[in-house]
C-alpha cells in the first residue's frame, strides 16, 4: 500500500466523524430514571416541608445517594425548576386527557379540577421565591400550555351554558392553589383527606344558575401573574 493510500485509510475514521457522531450521547435508561425519583421525591418532600427541605432527605426518598442527586441537579435551584416543570406538565397532560375523554363539558372541569388536586398544584406556590426564575422559555412554554388547556375547559362548560358567567379561570386556580397548598405545620397534613370534599363544595358553586352574586371581580390568570411577588 502507497503512503497516500495510508493516509487516505488513516483518515477516513475522521472523515466520518460528521456531526451525527459528534452528538452528544444519549442519557443512559437508569440515568432517567434515578432523575425521574429524585423529581418524584424531591415533590413529595416540598409538599410535606416547604422547597427548603434537606436534599439529604430527597435523596435518601429517592433511594439514591447523594453524589447522585449532585449528578443530576447542580443546586437546589435546578431541582425546584425541575419539579414546577414536572408538575405543570402533569396537570396539563391530564387537562387535555380529560377534554378528549370526556363528553359532559361541566363533569370534564370537574374530573380535572379534582385531578389537579391530586398533583398538589398548590405546593407550587411556596417555591415560586424571588430566587425563582420565572422567565426561563421552558417554563414559559409550560406555563400557556396549562393555562390554554385549563381555559379549554371552562370555554367548554361555559359554551354549555353549565359554567356561571361570572368566573373566570384564576377563580378555579386559585381555589386549588389555596385547598392543595400545605399548611406550615407538617402535622396539618392529616387536614388532605378533606380537599375533594371542600373541592366539590366549589364546584357545587361554579355551575349554573348562581345562587348569589359574587363580590368583586373575577380573576383571570393575567390577574394571577401580576399579583405574583
Amino acid at each position: 500500500m502507497s503512503a497516500a493510500a495510508a493516509g487516505t485509510v488513516a483518515a477516513a475514521p475522521s472523515a466520518a466523524a460528521g456531526p451525527e457522531a459528534r452528538r452528544a450521547p444519549r442519557p443512559r435508561a437508569d440515568a432517567l430514571r434515578n432523575r425521574e425519583r429524585i423529581v418524584a421525591a424531591a415533590r413529595e418532600v416540598y409538599v410535606e416541608y416547604g422547597s427548603e427541605a434537606p436534599l439529604d432527605e430527597i435523596a435518601r426518598r429517592a433511594g439514591i445517594g447523594n453524589a447522585t442527586l449532585y449528578r443530576h441537579f447542580a443546586d437546589r435551584h435546578a431541582l425546584v425548576h425541575e419539579v414546577v416543570l414536572a408538575v405543570m406538565a402533569k396537570v396539563a397532560d391530564e387537562a387535555e386527557r380529560i377534554a378528549a375523554e370526556e363528553a359532559d363539558a361541566f363533569t370534564a372541569l370537574r374530573r380535572f379540577t379534582h385531578a389537579a388536586a391530586d398533583e398538589r398544584i398548590g405546593a407550587l406556590c411556596p417555591m415560586l421565591s424571588e430566587a425563582f426564575d420565572r422567565n426561563r422559555p421552558d417554563l414559559e412554554a409550560a406555563r400557556r400550555r396549562l393555562e390554554g388547556a385549563v381555559e379549554g375547559l371552562m370555554e367548554r362548560a361555559r359554551q354549555a351554558g353549565r359554567l356561571r358567567p361570572d368566573v373566570e379561570s384564576g377563580d378555579l386556580m386559585v381555589a386549588l392553589s389555596q385547598l392543595t397548598r400545605p399548611l406550615p405545620d407538617s402535622r396539618c397534613l392529616a387536614m388532605d383527606r378533606f380537599v375533594h370534599r371542600h373541592l366539590q363544595l366549589f364546584l357545587d358553586g361554579l355551575e349554573t344558575p348562581a345562587r348569589s352574586e359574587l363580590p368583586g371581580s373575577a380573576a383571570t390568570l393575567e390577574d394571577l401573574r401580576r399579583a405574583a411577588p
